[in-house]
């Protein structure tokens, strides 16, 4: 059986790491992992649970100490593959598995920054590998922009769970006490890092337009500062929760009683996780709900400031004819299961033994 090294540099609380979890678990080949960056909750859970993580921490994409430490782990373990994840992780990556002789390389890009150096930098450390594994179409445009051949290109959504987010009133009730929340509270949630991408300041200033509900913010990140102080300046502290980082998403969605994805740079996978876990959702954007009519699931009018109060107000009304009961489970597909994801990477594996 192929032994595969995943190198990553996700910042403590990305997605990419739930990812990469997923990944290991549905593969049947023997997995390692070495990361770039102090490992977040899922990366502790994920050693835990019996994988390998070998941290190798490295703040640079050009990082020749980094590259050469690589190289000596992906020879000494004897790995037929290595697969990165993300841009640094390919950056060092892909010249180490080279050097250590490593046939198969793989790299997964989740999100690519559209800069000319970007672009160079990338170029010439993709031909190190076989294959670049874009999560969506529009990433595979860019690195088309970028010079990498189709031929050496493949689309791969993320994958998702749909069992992990099953809700649980038990679990709920947990979390709510826990988070000092009273009961019958209407909560609106939001998952994700806390950057000015994700737009979570447009929640902050829409909360203080629906009476009795609170605002439970989950994830970490560079913008939660300015969120605080944003909400002390619209009058909405005591109503405004900061949960931090969480290992998985489940219970703070068991929590919640709607889900709001405000950013328009975003797969849409945390829609995906909200609706599995029978939440009203409503979103700037989620391309895996393009032409689908989901019940509960609703995207927010582009350019109309009072999109998202108004449509809070609607839901938490509906919530109140419900007696605060659940949507039932939703999903888009089976295109997004992760055992079906999983599966196209391992094929991926496969075919690029032909190719090395």
């Amino acid at each position: 059986m192929a032994r595969v090294l995943h190198v990553i540099s996700a910042r403590a609380g990305d997605g990419t790491e739930h990812q990469l979890r997923l990944l290991i678990r549905h593969l049947p080949q023997e997995s390692e992992v070495v990361t770039l960056s102090p490992p977040g909750p899922v990366l502790d859970a994920l050693r835990a649970g019996g994988t390998t993580v070998h941290q190798l921490i490295s703040n640079r994409d050009v990082d020749p100490g980094a590259i050469r430490r690589l190289r000596r782990l992906a020879r000494r373990g004897g790995f037929d593959v290595v697969h990165t994840h993300l841009f640094r992780a390919s950056a060092q990556g892909r010249p180490a598995a080279w050097l250590a002789g490593v046939a198969r390389v793989v790299a997964t890009e989740y999100h690519v920054d559209d800069s000319r150096h970007s672009a160079l930098f990338y170029r010439a450390g993709e031909r190190l590998g076989q294959v670049t594994i874009a999560v969506s179409a529009a990433i595979a445009d860019r690195l088309r922009r970028w010079g990498v051949p189709d031929e050496r290109l493949a689309v791969v959504p993320k994958g998702l769970d749909l069992t992990e987010f099953r809700f649980d009133p038990t679990v709920r009730a947990a979390a709510r006490a826990r988070l000092q929340i009273a009961p019958g509270t209407p909560v609106i949630g939001g998952i994700g890092r806390l950057e000015p991408g994700k737009r979570f300041d447009t929640l902050i200033r829409a909360v203080g337009e629906v009476p009795g509900a609170i605002l439970l913010l989950v994830g970490t990140g560079s913008s939660r500062h300015a969120l605080e102080r944003l909400a002390a300046i619209e009058g909405v502290t005591d109503r405004v929760l900061f949960a931090g980082p969480v290992r998985h998403a489940r219970e703070m969605l068991c929590a919640m009683d709607v889900f709001v994805s405000p950013g328009r740079e975003t797969s849409g996978l945390a829609v995906l996780e909200a609706i599995a876990a029978g939440l009203p959702a409503l979103y700037a954007t989620c391309a895996p709900l393009d032409g689908m009519d989901v019940d509960g699931a609703r995207r927010l009018t582009a350019h109309d400031p009072e999109s998202l109060p108004r449509g809070l107000r609607a839901e938490v009304l509906c919530l109140a004819e419900r007696s605060g009961g659940r949507l039932a489970a939703r999903s888009a597909g089976d295109r997004y299961d992760a055992g079906r994801v999983a599966a196209e990477v391992g094929e991926l594996y496969e075919r690029t033994a032909g190719s090395a």
